[in-house]
């Protein structure tokens, strides 16, 4: 397994009872997560210092309770790329860390593929792989069915300081979108996929690409 640990802005501080202690940049966040079964914290003060806490509603789904109040949008940064993030619905805060890895291996591999690489970017949510791969060199497509989320693309492609490199944004569902591009025969020399466990595409119920 390849750990991502090169953050500097990121880190998580403590893990325990189902929940993890998270510091992005300069705030602190504890968010659930279902894989930390054991209960004792190594570092119990540093739970009373957090910003914010996600907590799981009994009838599902589940809100963010403050303890401080935070900025609308702050940012880190992973190297040379920079990201915004905010407490969203469902714990999420717009970027997963641990794909650090898969970003420094596309990096790597466009860096050395020494000719122009085009990359399809599917599901592609706030656009960390987008980033990743416009830094290296590639010319991007970044599909997602969620307005959103591709203008959050935008502005995490802009504060990366690479809105001038080659990038599309496409809202629309992924597999009409995947169709339209194999009808007009538009190729791709790497695919990105992934999918969410459910998407708001009405074509990807039963179906797969």
């Amino acid at each position: 397994m390849n750990i991502a640990k090169d953050w500097k802005d990121y880190e998580i501080i403590d893990m325990a009872d189902g929940e993890k202690l998270e510091r992005w940049n300069n705030i602190k966040l504890i968010r659930p997560d279902p894989q930390i079964i054991w209960k004792d914290k190594l570092f119990p003060n540093e739970w009373k210092k957090a910003n914010a806490i996600y907590k799981r509603s009994s009838n599902g789904g589940g809100g963010w309770s403050y303890n401080s109040k935070l900025p609308q949008s702050w940012q880190v940064k992973y190297k040379e790329l920079t990201f915004n993030i905010k407490p969203m619905g469902f714990k999420h805060t717009g970027l997963f860390p641990e794909q650090a890895v898969n970003w420094d291996w596309m990096i790597n591999k466009i860096k050395n593929a020494k000719r122009p690489i085009k990359v399809l970017n599917l599901f592609a949510y706030t656009g960390g792989a987008s980033v990743a791969c416009l830094y290296a060199g590639a010319s991007v497509c970044h599909v997602d069915s969620s307005k959103g989320m591709v203008s959050w693309a935008k502005e995490n492609v802009i504060s990366s300081k690479l809105q001038d490199k080659p990038i599309r944004y496409i809202v629309d569902d992924v597999i009409k979108f995947v169709k339209r591009e194999i009808r007009r025969e538009n190729k791709y020399d790497a695919i990105i996929m992934d999918p969410p466990s459910y998407g708001r595409g009405a074509s990807r119920r039963g179906m797969a690409i």
